[in-house]
């Protein structure tokens, strides 16, 4: 999928084998039957031209990898844990990443104002409803919170 995704158009089996051929020995055979198992699956379309074909990507190289992730995600017990757990693997870069990217799919009109508003009077820390369980590990507040 990488080099049908590289050249963004249509490719044959000898451009591939071509292009592959630069870093290793490979056989026209192995590239045929891997487009081919890619055609089977979904992955590539392909067009009849002359004798060959020409294979051409169904999404791209973002979609394809947004899918194999709502995959693993769609299949965790307790999807929050699991997103926490991946969060907690990202760089800092990813993260950044990530955050820019729930910016634009909020859209302007969920975004937050880049200054916060003026207040007449200074805000208190917010208190968590009593109803809350208690945390004991907690030392900074002696009511266990």
């Amino acid at each position: 999928m990488s080099r049908v995704w590289k050249w963004n158009r249509p490719v044959t089996v000898r451009e591939v084998l071509e292009d592959l051929q630069k870093e290793r020995s490979i056989a026209y055979t192995t590239v045929m039957t891997v487009l081919d198992n890619l055609h089977q699956k979904g992955w590539v379309r392909r067009e009849a031209e002359g004798r060959a074909y020409r294979y051409e990507a169904v999404s791209t190289r973002a979609a394809y990898a947004a899918a194999l992730m709502n995959d693993a995600w769609s299949q965790s017990d307790n999807p929050a844990a699991a997103l926490v757990a991946f969060f907690g693997m990202m760089s800092q870069e990813q993260r950044q990443a990530l955050t820019d990217a729930v910016r634009i799919v909020q859209g302007p009109e969920t975004r937050e104002p880049a200054a916060p508003p003026e207040s007449p009077a200074p805000a208190q820390p917010a208190q968590p409803p009593e109803d809350l369980p208690q945390n004991p590990a907690s030392p900074s507040d002696p009511r266990g919170r």
